[in-house]
């Protein structure tokens, strides 16, 4: 079986797609030119074909080749987990772990595919049968972020080829380089044009939404409303999973310096860049004993080269990013807040190697709850600590914003923890452990203006990816 997954670079294009080493800004990692709006068409008529070919080859064949795809990546590991760490930033020892997770994703959706597609009923009345069967959409067009330059297009990716689509890739510009060694890794493994990776930004996002036949999307909520109403429009089905302004609730009986330890993981690994990082830390009864252990395990995070295997929190991905961090800090101080962790602007603005973009955590507390800090997600290594007098008002706190993704609860009191998990209205709940996090087999997704849609990942995705048709079967000679 031959394959050429390819990756769209435009002689012609107008927009030069460039992406930095955010640790060491003037170091590029690749520059290529967005795909334009007919090359986009002309990637989704190839991957038709591409599409009738990978339904036409059977399941043992398309299990071998999602197989070989593990294999890739698993052949050279620290290569793809530098690449990452070099492009976004992702401290090494998170990027190796991110490649063993897409590994593990392809073996998984590898036997999905033997999985059963439908059942058989008996018909109301008279010979015969009825069945359902499910049938890939055509072609999944995916847009991706940059935080999880590999797992997430793996993820999209991987139960949308299980289920027999074709697949279009827009990642973010900002991780274009890892886009482009996935359709290397690819090559020989699937059919011509049945994977093909389309750089660019909106212009070139938009004409995906407009020839995909299902659509998966993972970024800001604000670019992700403009894509459930563009393909709402057109009528193809179409998940969005979006921002998180996630909670972790302390209760009195938590032992405060292993949940420090959780929170400030979960608050600041990878600079805070992930959408199920803690951003507000809600304490019921006395912060004192949490908030002296949450400052001794934040302060103890390394701040610095992402290649090393000792850092904590890397650099975050860009200007633009730092400057957010810093100004949302300095505007909290402002408002009446106090900084526990994370020195002056100009400290966190100097807190890693070199001339990267580095940020030092920043933990305050005092922050007023109409702040926007308590009501809107900042994507970096900033986090909140407030204290309560009582579950009731914790739970409150927790859901007075517009997004639902995960919440985690800290407590050696399971009738407590159970009675958190039936009351929280957000799509994950982890318990004593981490909000950051989730396990590739199980559904994705949040609620309020978190996600749109099915759940991605698990058993879930290969319902997202399928449509359901009928089948009514009856004898030639008739009833």
């Amino acid at each position: 079986m031959t394959a050429q997954p390819s990756t769209a670079v435009p002689s012609d294009a107008d927009d030069l797609l460039v992406s930095h080493n955010p640790a060491a800004p003037d170091d590029i990692v690749a520059a290529v030119r967005s795909a334009t709006p007919d090359e986009v068409a002309g990637a989704a008529a190839r991957a038709r074909g591409a599409h009738r070919t990978w339904t036409g080859m059977g399941a043992a064949a398309r299990s071998a080749a999602l197989n070989l795809a593990a294999d890739r990546p698993a052949e050279a590991p620290g290569g793809r987990a530098a690449l990452i760490s070099r492009e976004v930033g992702k401290p090494i020892a998170e990027a190796r772990a991110e490649v063993g997770r897409a590994v593990a994703i392809w073996r998984y959706y590898a036997q999905q595919v033997f999985d059963p597609v439908g059942a058989v009923h008996e018909p109301a009345s008279g010979p015969g049968l009825l069945l359902t069967r499910r049938r890939a959409h055509g072609v999944a067009g995916l847009i991706t972020p940059w935080n999880f330059p590999l797992a997430i297009p793996v993820w999209k990716a991987a139960p949308a080829l299980a289920a027999g689509n074709a697949v279009l890739l827009k990642p973010s510009p900002d991780a274009v380089g890892c886009a482009q060694r996935l359709a290397a890794l690819l090559e020989g493994v699937l059919p011509p044009g049945l994977f093909t990776v389309l750089p660019g930004g909106a212009a070139t996002g938009g004409a995906l939404v407009d020839a995909a036949d299902v659509v998966s999307f993972t970024g800001s909520t604000a670019v992700g409303t403009e894509v459930v109403r563009a393909a709402t429009a057109r009528g193809i089905p179409v998940q969005a999973e979006m921002g998180g302004h996630n909670a972790a609730l302390v209760l009195p009986d938590a032992d405060p310096k292993t949940t420090a330890a959780q929170l400030a993981a979960a608050a600041f690994g990878f600079a805070g860049q992930k959408c199920t990082a803690t951003k507000r830390i809600i304490v019921v009864g006395d912060p004192a004993p949490l908030r002296e252990a949450l400052i001794e395990a934040t302060t103890a995070l390394r701040v610095g080269d992402p290649a090393d295997a000792a850092t904590h929190v890397g650099p975050v991905i860009g200007v633009r990013a730092r400057d957010a961090v810093l100004a949302a800090a300095e505007s909290a101080v402002a408002a009446g807040g106090t900084r526990l962790a994370g020195g002056t602007a100009a400290e966190a603005e100097h807190a890693g190697d070199g001339d990267g973009w580095f940020v030092a955590p920043q933990l305050l507390e005092g922050v007023p709850e109409d702040h926007m800090l308590a009501r809107e997600e900042v994507f970096g290594p900033i986090a909140v600590l407030f204290s309560v007098p009582d579950l009731d008002a914790a739970l409150a706190l927790a859901a007075a914003v517009r997004h639902g993704l995960v919440t985690s609860v800290h407590t050696r009191d399971l009738d407590a923890a159970l009675a958190v998990v039936d009351r929280v209205d957000t799509g994950l709940v982890k318990v004593n452990a981490p909000s950051t996090g989730v396990d590739f087999h199980m559904p994705f997704g949040g609620d309020k203006e978190s996600s749109h849609g099915p759940r991605e990942q698990g058993k879930a995705a290969m319902d997202f990816y399928t449509k359901s048709c009928t089948v009514s079967l009856v004898p030639a000679g008739g009833l």
